[in-house]
């Protein structure tokens, strides 16, 4: 197995509109996005060129674009989106992890969060 570097974004927060429920896609809800993009950063690392990295800025753009254009109904489908961008509009992330968190999930009980982990390769069929 090769050891990729990686890129991280945490805690994303953002308030979305996305979930089963009428009231969570009329009122919305916060959600927390965490994004892990695995490539190689030798290059970046030697020439400290953003162009021979994957800008986080630009990444944290399209999870924002993608939680403001959408109302899904599953946070496994939110999860798939973002994945498939990434990965689409960078060649050189080998694999994602994706997971989204929901702090106010609609479920009678005490919790923290529910949520959802995806990981996405490029060499997946």
């Amino acid at each position: 197995m090769i050891f990729l570097d990686s890129i991280i974004l945490k805690s994303i927060k953002l308030h979305g509109y996305h979930g089963v429920l009428p009231i969570e896609r009329e009122n919305g809800q916060t959600f927390k996005i965490d994004v892990e993009l695995f490539l190689d950063l030798k290059k970046a690392g030697e020439s400290d060129n953003l162009e021979d990295t994957v800008d986080y800025s630009k990444v944290y753009d399209i999870v924002k674009r993608i939680n403001e254009t959408n109302k899904f109904r599953l946070i496994e489908r939110f999860a798939h989106v973002i994945s498939q961008e990434i990965m689409s509009t960078y060649k050189e992330v080998q694999e994602v992890i994706v997971s989204i968190r929901k702090p106010q999930a609609p479920v009678k009980g005490k919790f923290k969060w529910m949520g959802v982990k995806i990981k996405r390769s490029r060499n997946e069929a």
